[in-house]
């Protein structure tokens, strides 16, 4: 079976935390475009309609220099903080579909993990394509064990604080936990209208990725340290 997929790179342009993050520099480009680089790379590799969905003109600008990505000019009720990601994901879906175009999954690349590559694309496809899977979603390890945490109660008493199965072991002797790190998402698009989510989808799978490469920028400090990891790696 020979897949049409549909990538859709969301960039908003209003952003509490990190005030106008999708454009912000990074290492020479702004955050959005190291996902619309990503995007456009895997399309020499599978049949991928690359589209950007944003209210921002800046990130609608940046989209023109890519002649084989498309770009939606989102409706401002999409724009707020009560529009969920999923609202988004359907619009566009919704509009190129009622244009004529058919897409056998989706792909949904948040411009916040810039160093997601090309090769991380591609590999979560070919993993979705050879589980003929309905899903597949990346991870990465978790940095600290969550047997390691507990809620604190008011007073910020700890003597119940560690569970005694894990009392006295290593690091190295619990189990590999792992996270969502928000960079890639992959659904089979009927399978994904049916039950209006990518999580917990039957016959989906994870997609591992390093931790260096799951920065996921929200913060100030974030943007630091994903420049920090793109100088050392000379980019």
């Amino acid at each position: 079976m020979s897949y049409k997929y549909l990538a859709i790179i969301p960039a908003r342009a209003g952003s509490k935390r990190l005030p106008n993050k999708n454009v912000l520099s990074l290492s020479g480009k702004p955050l959005v475009e190291w996902s619309i680089a990503a995007a456009v790379a895997a399309q020499q590799h599978f049949s991928i309609d690359v589209v950007v969905t944003s209210d921002d003109e800046r990130v609608l600008d940046i989209a023109d220099r890519y002649p084989t990505v498309s770009k939606i000019v989102r409706n401002p009720a999409l724009c707020t903080d009560e529009a969920s990601s999923m609202d988004v994901v359907f619009d566009a879906l919704n509009q190129l579909e009622q244009a004529g175009n058919a897409y056998d999954a989706l792909i949904l690349l948040q411009p916040t993990s810039p160093l997601r590559a090309s090769k991380d694309i591609t590999e979560s496809i070919t993993l979705f394509e050879s589980k003929d899977a309905q899903a597949v979603i990346s991870v990465c390890e978790c940095e600290h064990s969550p047997l390691w945490t507990n809620p604190l109660p008011e007073d910020g008493a700890m003597s119940n604080f560690m569970p005694k199965q894990v009392m006295g072991k290593r690091s190295q002797d619990l189990p590999t936990y792992y996270r969502l790190n928000g960079a890639i998402y992959i659904a089979n698009c009927q399978t994904l209208r049916e039950n209006n989510t990518f999580f917990n989808l039957p016959h989906s799978f994870a997609y591992k990725m390093p931790s260096e490469d799951s920065i996921d920028i929200d913060s100030a400090i974030d943007l630091a340290l994903a420049e920090v990891l793109m100088n050392q790696r000379g980019v």
